[in-house]
């Protein structure tokens, strides 16, 4: 009965997709532009940027190697403070290990706590722990005022995950967990809840309970459970969510979670939920490859593959006021490609990709400072932000051309098969394929470029294997120029 409920609500909520308008990607205006924020400043592997939250208007560099740095928020700065040094207790040996993540207490200008995520070794294990600002200095931290929160050991250097934030509303601590490294999450920590790995955690910084240096929050989702499951766990099934993020406004916790060999995730974190790893990795079966159960896993709202970007960098929803035409979207990137984008998702209708510029920077981390700018972290030493647009425009996506038309299959609903047309405005490479109602990829009907023009494709109702499907939806997506897909809904009836 649960899994007949569970699919009725998935392939409900994915006929809506498609009804809706599907989700889809758009054309980057050729508007949007990145330049260097602080000109006169460089930095070694940034990969985080925090504002403090005192109204000092300063920002705090995380640089991997065990620095933080702190500096006044204006273009002409030329002088950048040791904020906090403790190389001497980061393990930052491999390339996914380190200093990664720093929190300020929503108290801070009173108390002056922040928190740090970093790997250690001997044994191999992630470390949160508390510090506190200098007494004498706003400017420098106390090196003795060390409270280590929670160790988690790791069985692998890589997947570390390493976010920090505090939730807006609650002002309780998230943590990001990786599932302990490897690849394909050898060890099942995704799916298992008696472990801290592979999952977003919560916890109460501001109590503490019987032997823990914090409290878990009374309506944590696991709290009580007799199965063993760790009650720090607020939702589980991630694979390296390297960065998270609240949107105030709505409330909304995104997280990026870095994907395996084809597919990157933007997710929503809620209470509670499992987000699939490693049984799927994006909207797909990665464990067993195909024929997965998906019940009880939660999709994610947004997916590339690896021929645009191979490794997700989360970032934020835009709330300042440098780039207006950019408010309410989710600014992300990716470290291998560059490509910077903005996903515009509402919770109702679909979600809208556009990819804003390709950077050729290996993007690191965002952040943002006490008004909501964006600033960007980047490999080569820099800090970046959006330039200013001149008109404040809202977003002009629509108003271009498109470069294609995917227009609904005929017949339809169909038996044995069926033909799918699309129109070209411009030459492009194009992939036409078929998944069915769950997501699971079933065949590709066509990969190869394609003149202007009318074109029709026939799909005889089989997947790539020749065997023929039975009745039910099945959705048909085209793909130009490995950018920009749109999607359709077919019905086989036989």
């Amino acid at each position: 009965m649960t899994r007949i409920f569970s699919v009725t609500i998935f392939v409900g909520f994915l006929l809506m997709f498609v009804e809706t308008g599907c989700a889809q990607n758009r054309p980057g205006t050729g508007q949007t532009q990145v330049e260097v924020a602080f000109s006169n400043l460089s930095f070694t592997r940034p990969v985080d940027l925090q504002n403090s939250g005192d109204g000092s208007n300063r920002l705090f560099v995380v640089e991997q190697r065990g620095m933080i740095y702190v500096f006044e928020n204006k273009p002409t700065v030329s002088t950048k403070n040791t904020f906090w040094d403790i190389r001497s207790k980061v393990d930052d040996s491999s390339n996914e290990e380190g200093l990664l993540g720093l929190a300020f207490h929503p108290n801070y200008k009173n108390n002056g706590f922040f928190y740090v995520n970093y790997t250690a070794n001997n044994p191999n294990r992630t470390v949160i722990a508390r510090y506190q600002v200098s007494a004498a200095d706003s400017n420098t931290s106390d090196p003795n005022s060390e409270l280590v929160l929670m160790t988690i050991d790791k069985p692998f250097s890589n997947h570390n995950a390493g976010a920090l934030a505090f939730g807006p509303s609650d002002g309780y601590l998230y943590i990001t967990t990786g599932d302990g490294g490897s690849g394909g999450d050898p060890q099942g920590n995704g799916q298992n809840r008696q472990t801290l790995l592979g999952s977003i955690l919560r916890i109460d910084v501001d109590h503490t309970d019987a032997g823990l240096n914090y409290a878990i929050p009374p309506d944590n989702p696991f709290v009580g459970n007799g199965a063993g499951f760790r009650e720090e766990i607020y939702a589980f099934g991630t694979r390296n969510p390297w960065r998270i993020s609240f949107d105030p406004p709505t409330g909304r916790l995104w997280a990026a979670d870095v994907g395996q060999n084809t597919y990157e995730e933007i997710d929503i974190i809620e209470k509670g939920k499992n987000y699939g790893w490693n049984t799927m990795e994006g909207f797909h079966c990665f464990s067993p490859p195909s024929g997965c159960d998906m019940t009880g896993l939660t999709q994610p709202i947004w997916e590339y593959d690896h021929s645009v970007g191979q490794s997700i960098t989360g970032g934020y929803v835009y709330r300042g006021s440098r780039t207006p035409e950019l408010t309410g979207k989710y600014i992300y990137a990716d470290f291998v490609s560059g490509r910077i984008w903005s996903l515009a998702y509402d919770g109702v209708n679909n979600p809208v990709n556009e990819q804003l510029l390709n950077s050729s920077l290996n993007i690191s981390s965002f952040g943002i400072d006490e008004n909501s700018e964006l600033f960007i972290c980047a490999f080569d030493g820099r800090i970046y932000q959006f330039k200013p647009t001149a008109t404040g425009l809202p977003d002009q996506g629509s108003l271009l051309p498109k470069k294609f038309e995917l227009r609904q299959n005929f017949p339809n609903p169909f038996n044995p098969g069926t033909k799918i047309p699309f129109r070209l405005n411009e030459p492009a490479r194009v992939s036409l394929r078929i998944f069915d109602v769950a997501g699971r990829y079933l065949h590709t009907l066509l990969d190869k470029f394609l003149p202007v023009g009318e074109h029709l494709v026939d799909w005889d109702g089989t997947d790539e294997s020749g065997v023929a499907q039975s009745s039910g939806v099945y959705f048909y997506r085209l793909t130009v120029n490995r950018e920009f897909s749109e999607t359709q809904r077919m019905a086989l009836v036989r």
